[in-house]
């Protein structure tokens, strides 16, 4: 474990395990880095440097008062490379960290990263618009937050279930994840949560998809009710030059915990490839 200073002086957590090509894990939200254990073990064990850092606000990380914004994370992630001196790096976001990738390849030019991974993503737009229809309508964000402001712990209780597929007729998590992920999520301060949740449903990254100028990995569930995979994943291959879509039939959101075996092979996969 190390900490890394970002410009405004906040403290990344930051994991490095391992050595050899780096790999670096974006976390989404409203977790923390420990989300990618299992794959960090994984890349780890394969013989690569896993890089896996709270996002500021979350986790063990500083809880400023702002930077809950894309060209602020995008920053942080630059700090990390740097200050890891991470080269040829494999970059990695789940969920929101798919937004920090993509903010990244664009306002810092994918210095130092040779291959991009978006896993569950928001990326290209979560927002349903008049020219993105298939995004989510602004009503769903404006409960979210409503929720969160009234009873966040509760709001969690639910959202969850639906982020594992959790229901009465399948269990893609146990009780014990569902309550793992809730304690994780409180962690996080509320200005920064709900700052982060503002910022992936209204960030327009159509305009970064270009920057993706490295081979790029897209995993999706095809069932995901967190992020609808036509709004992103689907939507995001169609707008990244060099992209693999790979769709895993009738999965939800949390694939690093229901699809576990087959998500880390995915990712060893293409980072070997």
């Amino acid at each position: 474990m190390s900490l890394i200073t970002t410009a405004d002086k906040t403290q990344l957590y930051c994991k490095d395990w391992g050595s050899g090509r780096p790999v670096i894990l974006l976390h989404g939200w409203p977790l923390s880095s420990d989300s990618w254990d299992d794959q960090a073990m994984a890349i780890a064990d394969a013989g690569y440097r896993a890089i896996a850092y709270d996002r500021r606000g979350f986790g063990r990380s500083s809880q400023p008062w702002s930077g809950y914004d894309y060209d602020t994370l995008a920053d942080d992630l630059a700090t990390v490379i740097e200050q890891t001196g991470a080269q040829d790096a494999v970059i990695a976001g789940f969920s929101m960290g798919g937004g920090e990738v993509a903010r990244y390849m664009s306002r810092h030019g994918g210095k130092s990263v040779s291959k991009a991974v978006l896993v569950s993503s928001v990326v290209p737009f979560m927002l349903k618009t008049s020219d993105n229809p298939n995004g989510v309508d602004p009503s769903v964000f404006d409960g979210m937050t409503k929720a969160m402001k009234e009873d966040r712990a509760k709001f969690f209780g639910s959202f969850f279930k639906d982020f594992f597929g959790v229901s009465m007729l399948s269990h893609g998590a146990s009780e014990e994840v569902l309550e793992w992920a809730r304690g994780v999520s409180m962690q996080a301060g509320l200005n920064a949560t709900l700052g982060c949740a503002k910022a992936f449903a209204t960030t327009d990254f159509r305009p970064d998809l270009p920057a993706f100028k490295v081979p790029t990995l897209i995993i999706h569930g095809t069932d995901d009710k967190t992020v609808p995979i036509d709004a992103a994943g689907r939507a995001a291959a169609q707008g990244i030059a060099q992209s693999t879509l790979i769709e895993y039939d009738g999965a939800p959101h949390g694939l690093q915990v229901t699809h576990k075996e087959r998500l880390t092979k995915d990712l060893l996969d293409f980072i070997r490839g």
